[in-house]
């Protein structure tokens, strides 16, 4: 028999091993004190060790779980390949290096239970607090972003596409996801358009979060990835939509405040 789950957890990761084992146990203090039956998904590129590390916990804890290669193949196919194997009622994923504090979840959580099944967090929202802010050469790039972003998929009403905080109701995830194709950064977009497009309201919830001085990511090489895929986005969308539009309000199941 198997049991349920309240919440699937995913943390993407690459080359992650310095911080992921933290922010797993910050997860399951958290979601074990607040009483939610759970299961964490460590969707882990690279060949630092994450994965075995993730593994060798996983020995003690049979709620922990671990999927990726060695090579890098995207933040969106991590978390896409890892919400097909999430069974919770509501599924969501957060950074591996814990940008926003796992207790943000409470705010989810109420919206959650309201009756939407898309809900994600917001660095851009008045009541957000931005506790390290990013470099500024990074601020003007998200600046610039936004007005392509807008001239290309819309997007409007939804203050910041980019925070790795967002959860779904199983069944908005499942719908999403089986139709997301974007393995890199822009995911994020597309999942947002997806929902749009499938007719799911989502709800934004101001967060928490401070930046990690990640100097990982391509600045040139990585900004012209992402704007090709925003046109993929544009003109791909659409033609994944192979159900009618799906009306939302309905409550997710097990989308309780405890």
């Amino acid at each position: 028999m198997i049991e349920p789950v309240d919440v699937s957890l995913i943390l993407p990761a690459f080359n992650e091993v310095s911080r992921i084992q933290q922010t797993i146990n910050q997860s399951i203090d958290y979601l074990r004190g607040r009483g939610y039956s759970f299961e964490v998904i460590v969707a882990a590129d690279g060949d630092d060790g994450t994965r075995e590390l993730v593994r060798e916990m996983a020995k003690s804890d049979p709620r922990i779980s671990v999927i990726g290669r060695a090579e890098r193949s995207g933040k969106g196919r991590g978390v896409r390949e890892a919400i097909a194997l999430a069974k919770g009622s509501i599924i969501g994923y957060a950074d591996a290096d814990n940008k926003v504090p796992i207790q943000e979840f409470e705010k989810i959580a109420e919206r959650l239970s309201e009756g939407y099944e898309v809900v994600i967090g917001s660095r851009a929202m008045p009541e957000s607090k931005v506790e390290k802010s990013q470099p500024l050469y990074r601020q003007l790039g998200s600046r610039g972003f936004r007005l392509v972003l807008n001239a290309v998929v819309g997007l409007r009403e939804i203050s910041d596409t980019q925070c790795g905080f967002k959860f779904f109701s199983n069944r908005a995830a499942k719908l999403i996801f089986d139709r997301q194709k974007i393995d890199g950064y822009m995911f994020d977009v597309e999942i947002l358009v997806l929902a749009k497009r499938l007719g799911i309201p989502v709800a934004q919830v101001p967060i928490t979060w401070r930046d990690d001085g990640d100097s990982r990511l391509e600045l040139v090489a990585g900004n012209v990835r992402n704007i090709k895929d925003i046109f993929r986005i544009r003109f791909s969308s659409a033609s994944a939509l192979m159900a009618q539009p799906a009306r939302s309000k309905t409550a997710a199941r097990g989308a309780h405040s405890k």
